[in-house]
């Protein structure tokens, strides 16, 4: 490996310390009570070093989101081999649950913490590709369904939202440990059997 491969790789490197500890304490903390000296002491290195990769906290936030829903969105597009698009539907599901499963913090980040008011503006101002594609791939399914019979009557865009809310809010439900505290009869694998019964009203149109 010659000089200028070795100094890229730790480049890289030292750019995914920084996301890590970010995000790390971006859940432990909130995104407001974070901030780039926090990040800089937790990787051992200067605040003037972070400030070499990301310009700002929301620099660092938008790159942490930006991965979270590439690696999501990637998982969920290889169901794109599965032809019947009411099948592909339900693994859509599955495949959630379980990158959420898998990816907690990750997924908190991109979905659960409130990110600042300054984030969400610059996300509204330009095309966020990686967010959109993904919640692209259900909205594709959905209307595929709806094109080959199922669904009617229903508004594709706000059906769409619905799947997706549904199976958000049993991802959430495990993830705050909230269900423990309803005293269900098998809390450990009651989103999996929740997200089947789902399935089978999915069946049902």
């Amino acid at each position: 490996m010659g000089i200028s491969e070795r100094k890229a790789k730790e480049k890289e490197e030292l750019k995914g310390l920084i996301l890590q500890a970010a995000k790390k304490l971006f859940v432990q903390h909130g995104v407001e009570q974070t901030t780039i000296r926090k990040i800089a002491a937790d990787i051992e290195y200067s605040v003037g070093t972070v400030y070499v990769y990301y310009k700002d906290k929301k620099d660092i936030l938008h790159d942490l989101h930006t991965q979270g829903f590439k690696q999501l969105g990637s998982e969920m597009r290889v169901l794109f081999n599965v032809a019947d698009p009411m099948e592909r539907l339900k693994a859509l599901g599955r495949v959630y649950t379980q990158f959420a499963f898998q990816n907690t913090d990750m997924y908190n980040l991109m979905f659960n913490l409130k990110a600042p008011i300054e984030f969400l503006d610059s996300v509204h101002q330009e095309e966020w590709n990686e967010g959109k594609a993904t919640f692209d791939v259900l909205k594709t399914t959905v209307k595929q369904c709806i094109d080959k019979g199922h669904f009617q009557g229903h508004e594709l865009e706000a059906l769409s939202f619905a799947i997706w809310g549904a199976v958000h809010g049993m991802v959430c439900l495990h993830i705050s440990q909230r269900i423990k505290g309803v005293s269900l009869t098998n809390p450990d694998v009651v989103v999996m059997n929740g997200y089947e019964e789902f399935v089978k009203l999915l069946d049902k149109e």
